[in-house]
């Protein structure tokens, strides 16, 4: 029977404190309880190791025959002097404890498995003093994802998602960005032995937007005006999430000319009234296919300009 690491079982150092044992065991338990994973062999097979393991490291005793020996567990009975009880390294009835024979599982609700041959040669037996085939274990945490437009994530809405058949209705707050996640407490995977259930944990994808770029609270969009209004100055109107608003263009705008409209970029997420700003920048369109006599004009300015 070859020799199991415990502490490799359940993902711990072999200096973890009993605490760390114990978190260490209750998070592996609720992920591969047999009641979470009714129809997978292979999770009930790692149950089992994982109680085996804090059957052994749990119990200060256990882990002290444990440490002392480990991969030499079958040479015990030679390191402590003790020339009896042969096929039992700590010699006398098959427990160093007292009592003996099999477990007969793990107790209540873990599946019937017997503790394995390398448990029970070296500590005789496998009965639990903590029933935990008894213990509570929340219900797994369950992931979903949500996809939502880029308006829709500018306001407050409700929205409606459908996981594991059952329709939940929840509300979005305005500002939201993508990647973000909504947890739904209680919403998540039943919990056992009257456990409380795992949470349900949303990520909320949000689409791009046609007119807009957001850069965190901040949107960024980009407006052509002609060569004309831009030398001679004028009126353009630009969208906002509010609606459109119209613009006072000075003369001789630059190309890539950058203004702020303070206020009207994104909602601030959970703050009610709070927006970013909204940067439009200028792009001066130059015209082509131009006429002779558009052409002469143009000519003549810059005549002008050189005089």
């Amino acid at each position: 029977m070859a020799y199991i690491d415990y502490y490799k079982v359940l993902g711990i150092d072999k200096k973890a404190s009993q605490d760390e044992i114990k978190k260490a065991y209750r998070k592996l338990a609720r992920k591969y309880h047999p009641d979470l994973n009714p129809d997978d062999k292979e999770a009930n097979k790692l149950f089992q190791q994982i109680n085996e393991a804090n059957e052994a490291l749990s119990d200060p005793e256990k882990r002290k025959k444990y440490d002392e020996y480990g991969e030499n567990w079958k040479h015990a009975d030679q390191f402590e002097g003790r020339g009896q009880g042969a096929g039992n390294p700590f010699g006398g009835g098959g427990n160093p404890f007292g009592g003996g024979g099999r477990s007969g599982g793990f107790g209540g609700g873990f599946g019937g498995g017997d503790f394995s041959d390398f448990f029970e040669s070296m500590f005789g037996g496998g009965n639990s003093r903590q029933g935990r085939g008894n213990a509570r274990f929340k219900g797994q945490d369950q992931q979903a994802e949500l996809s939502i437009s880029f308006r829709d994530a500018s306001q407050t809405h409700k929205q409606t998602i459908t996981v594991n058949g059952k329709s939940l209705r929840i509300t979005i707050p305005a500002g939201i960005a993508s990647g973000q996640v909504i947890k739904l407490k209680g919403q998540g995977g039943s919990g056992s032995n009257g456990g409380p259930n795992g949470d349900l944990f949303i990520t909320i994808n949000v689409a791009d937007d046609a007119v807009f770029k957001r850069l965190g609270d901040d949107l960024y969009e980009t407006k052509q005006i002609d060569l004309y209004t831009a030398v001679l100055g004028g009126d353009v109107t630009i969208d906002t999430l509010d609606g459109k608003v119209r613009l006072k263009v000075p003369a001789g705008t630059q190309n890539e000319t950058k203004i702020r409209l303070k206020g009207k970029g994104f909602p601030v997420y959970k703050k009610e009234g709070e927006s970013g700003n909204l940067f439009v920048t200028y792009t001066v369109k130059i015209p082509t296919a131009l006429t002779a006599k558009q052409i002469e004009l143009f000519r003549e300015l810059e005549e002008l300009s050189k005089s």
